[in-house]
C-alpha cells in the first residue's frame, strides 16, 4: 500500500483489529518514508443487491446514501458514529447473506427502521416521517402510539421475567 501523505511504496502494519462481527478488519500503518501513521479498514468486497425504486427503476446500492440518511435522522441525538455505521453494516452484511440480487427500496426502508428503532426511537421516527411521508400529525402520532405500545408490552414483559 502507497502512502497517502508522500505516495512511498513501502508500509508496514503496526497493529490489526478484527471488528466484533469479524465483518472488518482496522489496520494501523506507518510510512517507511515519512514515518506517519493512519488507520485503514479491509472489508469483504462483494456485490449488493440492485434497489428497486418505487417507480420500477433499478439502482445500485449505496452505502453512503444510506449512511447520510441515518445521519441526518440520528442529527443531534446521543448515537455515535460507530453506532450508525455498525446499523449500516449490519443491514450490508444481511442483504450479502440472503444472496438475494434485488431488494425493493420499500423493504431496505423497513430495515433501517427495524435498526433506528432499536438505537434511538427519536431518529426512528424522524427516518420514518421523511421514508413514510406522513400526511399530516395524525399519521406522524399514530407511528409514535404504536412506538410507545411496543414499548409499553416490552417493560411488561421484561417486569414478568
Amino acid at each position: 500500500m502507497k502512502c497517502p501523505f508522500c505516495r512511498h511504496g513501502d508500509t508496514k502494519v503496526l497493529d490489526s483489529r478484527p471488528d466484533a462481527e469479524g465483518r472488518s478488519i482496522r489496520r494501523r500503518r506507518q510510512c517507511l518514508s515519512c514515518d506517519k501513521r493512519w488507520r485503514t479498514v479491509e472489508q469483504i468486497e462483494d456485490e449488493m443487491p440492485l434497489v428497486i425504486k418505487k417507480n420500477g427503476t433499478f439502482q445500485p446500492f449505496d452505502r453512503l446514501k444510506l449512511l447520510t440518511s441515518v445521519e441526518v435522522s440520528c442529527g443531534k441525538r446521543p448515537v455515535s458514529r460507530a453506532d450508525m455505521e455498525k446499523l449500516i453494516a449490519n443491514i450490508e452484511w444481511n442483504l450479502l447473506e440472503s444472496g438475494i440480487d434485488t431488494i425493493s427500496s420499500i423493504d431496505l426502508g423497513e430495515n433501517v427502521m427495524d435498526g433506528l428503532k432499536q438505537l434511538d426511537e427519536i431518529a426512528y421516527i424522524r427516518f420514518a416521517s421523511v421514508y413514510r411521508r406522513f400526511k399530516d400529525v395524525g399519521e406522524l402520532m399514530a407511528e409514535v402510539e404504536d412506538l410507545l405500545h411496543h414499548q409499553r408490552d416490552s417493560n411488561n414483559e421484561a417486569k414478568s421475567n
